[in-house]
Parts: structure tokens; C-alpha cells; sequence
């Protein structure tokens, strides 16, 4: 599992042990640079009462061409530690203490970011013992004990934090798409480019562990027409000349999706696409989807436009859809439902990581959270 994850880590980035990242990561665990190694060390031994340890990296991140993973979490740890590191371990931690922690969780949803948290453990201290009782896309409930980590007390606090707020985020996002994504069937549930910044890889992590897919990972991997570009190139055929000719011209091959807020634009559409070679791959139909004054929504304009496209191209609904809509949406005979509300709009999971659990579950029944 460890040599999993450091092939992971190494993936998404280009640049593994800088100089600068050792600097951080000396002065986060008071380690000398020597000892700071870029390996995940796992315990695969389950503590009693707890259940039996699971495999961490049930789903893998998406690709990307150039996002560094590590960058990203050396950042969230060095904008934490500032230049001092954390002072108040430093005066209240004795600097060799040992100690378990252990994730807990305060509400039920959808674990997700358990292969990251590791990422984040070995990055503080790479001698810290993981353990799982669930892996990334399990049910968790309010105050179950879903995994635990040994070492040193120092870095557990150190790296407590960002953990969490990775976790969190990510557990919510795929909570969320995983009752989104039920909903939608038998249409695909996807998210759009509406992430956090910085923050893209891990929400549409999030949204494939939740069981959704991903749309476009950015403005580099596909082709999407959008208004703007119709507007601009002054009307959806000529844009749809425009792409087609560049693609042509450069050489590049990949998805094309054009956005259309019309049945007319559907239909210059599948025009166009009846006369001339295309490399045409999805069409949007873009707020088709009609709110009503009772809180339903009218999807009449939306299963035209999918009978006048006849499977010749995807299809993907766009506009007004929420956990409400999303199942009389995905009722239309649509491949995909986008929304952009999965990672824009999220509710973080409450998550925590305890020492002292008996106390943390005795506050959290006080207080109607564990």
C-alpha cells in the first residue's frame, strides 16, 4: 500500500523532494532532513473494537498534465505553519510523546479523502501508523470510529488540521453526488469546472468516489461551446466551423460539446452536423429544465430537444437541477445531468480526529453531534 501511494504522490508531481518542500517539512516536524522521506509507512493491523482495516485507495485521483498534488498540500501546511510552526505544540507537547487519534465521525454521509489525509501524514512525518476501518466511498454514521493514527503527538496535531479540512471538503462533495448521482440514474451525474480554486483535482476526486463522473477536468482536455463563443463567433454554426476547422488544422483529436439554449439552435445544430463533417461529440441543452411555482420543474422542452437529437450525439441537461429535480431530470432520456452546485455549494462533512475519544463522544452527545 505505501509503494501505492508514493507512486501516486509521484504522478502528480514534478519536482518530489525541492529543496524548498524539505525546508517546510523540517520545520513543521523539527526533524532533520535526513529523516524527512517522501514515503507512506501504513499499519495493516486493525485495533479491537474498531473492525478491520481497509484499503485506503479505492478510487485513484483524475489525471492531470500539470497539477502538482504535493505542492498543493506542502501549501496548506506551510500557510498553517507560517514561519514559526505551531508554537503551541512546541510549549505544551513534549517533543518525543507518542499517542493514537482517532477519526470520528459527527454526522452520516460518504468518506472521502482518506488516500490524500495519508498523503498529508507522510508529507508532516513519514513514521506516523495509518489505519482505516473504511476506505474512500463508504457509508460512515454519526459517531462511528472510522480509522486511527500512531506517532509522534507533534505531528498528528500539526497535520490535524489540514487532514480534516481536506477530508471534510472531499467527504461533502461526495455525499452529495452519491445521493445526486442514485437520483439521476439511469443518467450520469457530472460536475462542472465551478471548483474551489487550487482545489479542482480533490473536488472531482471527491465527485468519482461519490460515484459521479467527471465533466472536463479544465479548458485544455475538451472542446465546449459555450454562449460567449456563439455570441462572439456570431451564432452556434459558424462557431461549430471555427472548432472544427482549428481541430482540423492543429491536429487534435478530442470531445467537442457545443452549448444550446433553443430547440432552433438544436436544430441548426443537427443541421450542420447533417451536412458537414464534425467532430461533434455532446450537445448541452442548457436550462431547458423549467421551474414551476410549486417547486416542480417542466422538462416537456428537454425531452424534445432529446427526440429531435434521436441518439445521434450525448446529451447533457444543464440548468435548475438539484437534489429535488435531479430524478424526474434524469427521467428525459438525457446522458448526463451536470451540476455545478456539487463542488461550488458544498456542506462539509463533520468530521474529527480525537485523542481522547471517551471525552470528544461525551461533548458531541451534549451537543447532538456524535
Amino acid at each position: 500500500m505505501g509503494k501505492d501511494l508514493n507512486n501516486l504522490a509521484q504522478t502528480h508531481a514534478h519536482i518530489t523532494l525541492a529543496d524548498r518542500r524539505v525546508a517546510a517539512v523540517c520545520r513543521l516536524t523539527a526533524k532533520p532532513s535526513f529523516l524527512i522521506r517522501l514515503v507512506v509507512k501504513m499499519s495493516a493491523t486493525a485495533t479491537r473494537n474498531t473492525g478491520t482495516a481497509a484499503v485506503s485507495i479505492a478510487v485513484k485521483p483524475p489525471a492531470h498534465p500539470t497539477y502538482d498534488l504535493k505542492s498543493v498540500i506542502q501549501l496548506a501546511l506551510s500557510e498553517d505553519a507560517g514561519d514559526l510552526g505551531d508554537v503551541t505544540c512546541k510549549a505544551t507537547i513534549p517533543d518525543e510523546m507518542e499517542v493514537e487519534a482517532y477519526f470520528l465521525a459527527k454526522e452520516d454521509g460518504i468518506v472521502a479523502g482518506i488516500g490524500l489525509a495519508e498523503m498529508v501524514f507522510s508529507e508532516v512525518d513519514p513514521s506516523l501508523k495509518v489505519e482505516w476501518y473504511r476506505k474512500d466511498g463508504d457509508n460512515v454514521h454519526k459517531g462511528l470510529q472510522f480509522g486511527k493514527v500512531h506517532g509522534r503527538a507533534h505531528s498528528i496535531v500539526v497535520a490535524e488540521r489540514v487532514v480534516l479540512n481536506f477530508m471534510q471538503r472531499m467527504s461533502g462533495i461526495a455525499t452529495l453526488t452519491k445521493a445526486m448521482a442514485d437520483a439521476a440514474e439511469p443518467a450520469y451525474i457530472l460536475e462542472t469546472r465551478k471548483t474551489a480554486p487550487g482545489l479542482r483535482l480533490m473536488d472531482k476526486w471527491a465527485v468519482l468516489i461519490g460515484g459521479g463522473q467527471n465533466h472536463r477536468m479544465g479548458l485544455f482536455d475538451m472542446v465546449m461551446i459555450k454562449d460567449n463563443h456563439i455570441s462572439i463567433a456570431g451564432g452556434v454554426t459558424n462557431a461549430l466551423k471555427s472548432v472544427d476547422l482549428y481541430l482540423e488544422q492543429n491536429n487534435l483529436q478530442m470531445g467537442v460539446e457545443v452549448e444550446t439554449r433553443t430547440l432552433e439552435e438544436v436544430t441548426q445544430v443537427l443541421l450542420y452536423a447533417s451536412t458537414t463533417k464534425t467532430s461533434l461529440t455532446r450537445i448541452m441543452l442548457d436550462n431547458m429544465v423549467v421551474p414551476l411555482s410549486n417547486g416542480d420543474v417542466d422538462i416537456s422542452m428537454l425531452k424534445e430537444a432529446v427526440k429531435l437529437i434521436d441518439g445521434r450525439f450525448e446529451t447533457e441537461a444543464s440548468g435548475n437541477v438539484t437534489l429535488e429535480t435531479v430524478k424526474k431530470i434524469g427521467q428525459s432520456g438525457v446522458t448526463y445531468i451536470s451540476s455545478g452546485a456539487l463542488t461550488h455549494s458544498v456542506k462539509a462533512l463533520d468530521i474529527s480526529l480525537k485523542i481522547d475519544t471517551e471525552l470528544a463522544l461525551e461533548v458531541g452527545k451534549r451537543t447532538k453531534r456524535a
